[in-house]
C-alpha cells in the first residue's frame, strides 16, 4: 500500500512537472496558453455577483472618475460605461482570485519565477461595445517590465459574436512593434498576417495567458449578451517586485494629463 501511494505521488509530480515544462514551451513558442476549466462553477458565482454589486455603484461611475472605462457603441457612437480599472481594491472575492495559488502557480510554470499582480480591470463589454484595435499591452515606459504578461478570466461566454480577444502567434518574439516613447501606439494591420490570427474563445472558468508583446485586438461585441472578463497583468519577481501601487500612481497621472488635453480637467480618482 506504501508503495502504491509513493508510484502515485511519484506520477502525479511527473505529471505536474510535464504540465509545466508544456505551459512554458508554448508560451515561448506562440506568445500565449489557453487553460480549460481552472475555475469551477460555485467559484465564479461569487465573481458574477460582484460584477453585478459594482455595476449599481452609481456613485463611482462617473465620466470623471479615472477607475472607469468607456467605450463607444459600434453602430451608434454613444459613449457607455465599459469597466473598472483597477478592480482589486473594490471586491475581495476579485482580490482572491487576481492572487489564487493555481493562477499564481501557472504564472510561476511560465515565467519561471514566481509572479507579482502588477494590474487588475474587469471589462464588461455590454452588447454593442466596440472592440480594440490592434494593440500590445507593453508599454515603453522606462520602467515598465518587460516580463508583462496578461491573465483572461471570461465571467460569460467569450466567442467571436461577443468580440472575443483575438491574438496573432509568435509574434511576441519581435518586441515592442510601436515607437517606444512610452505612450499607447494603435499597431496598423498591415504589420500582422490576419491568416495567422487565433480567437481566444474562452467558456467561464477558463483562462488564457499572453506576452504583453503580443499582438492582440478584439471585435465589437455583437451578440445580444455582456461578455464580460477579468483582466489581471503580472510581472516576473526579478523585474521589480511588487509594483501595481507604485504603477497605479504612474498610470493615473498618465491619464489625467491625457484627458485634460481633451478639455476634461475636471477629473479624480475614487
Amino acid at each position: 500500500m506504501r508503495r502504491m501511494r509513493k508510484v502515485a505521488r511519484e506520477s502525479q509530480h511527473m505529471s505536474s512537472v510535464v504540465h509545466r515544462v508544456d505551459l512554458q514551451e508554448q508560451f515561448t513558442r506562440d506568445g500565449y496558453v489557453v487553460i480549460r476549466e481552472l475555475i469551477s462553477p460555485d467559484e465564479l458565482a461569487p465573481l458574477l455577483a460582484e460584477s453585478e454589486r459594482l455595476l449599481a455603484r452609481r456613485d463611482l461611475i462617473d465620466i470623471n472618475n479615472l477607475r472607469c472605462r468607456w467605450q463607444g457603441h459600434c453602430e451608434t457612437g454613444e459613449c457607455r460605461f465599459d469597466g473598472f480599472d483597477p478592480i482589486t481594491d473594490l471586491s475581495p472575492p476579485i482580490e482572491r482570485m487576481a492572487r489564487d495559488s493555481r493562477v499564481m502557480g501557472i504564472l510561476q510554470a511560465i515565467l519561471g519565477e514566481p509572479a507579482c499582480l502588477f494590474k487588475d480591470k474587469l471589462i464588461y463589454k455590454p452588447p454593442g461595445a466596440s472592440g480594440y484595435g490592434l494593440h500590445q499591452d507593453y508599454i515603453a515606459w522606462s520602467d515598465f517590465p518587460t516580463s508583462f504578461v496578461s491573465l483572461v478570466m471570461p465571467l460569460d461566454v467569450a466567442s467571436v459574436e461577443s468580440g472575443c480577444t483575438i491574438v496573432y502567434p509568435g509574434r511576441h518574439h519581435e518586441g515592442c512593434l510601436s515607437t517606444a516613447d512610452g505612450d499607447y501606439h494603435q499597431l496598423p494591420m498591415s504589420c500582422v498576417d490576419e491568416s495567422t490570427a487565433v480567437s481566444l474563445e474562452l467558456e467561464p472558468g477558463d483562462i488564457a495567458v499572453f506576452s504583453g508583446f503580443l499582438p492582440h485586438r478584439s471585435d465589437a461585441n455583437r451578440s445580444d449578451r455582456w461578455r464580460r472578463q477579468l483582466y489581471f497583468s503580472y510581472n516576473a519577481l526579478s523585474d521589480g517586485g511588487d509594483r501595481r501601487l507604485d504603477h497605479q500612481r504612474v498610470f493615473l497621472g498618465w491619464l489625467k494629463e491625457k484627458y485634460s488635453q481633451f478639455d476634461r480637467p475636471e477629473t479624480y480618482f475614487d
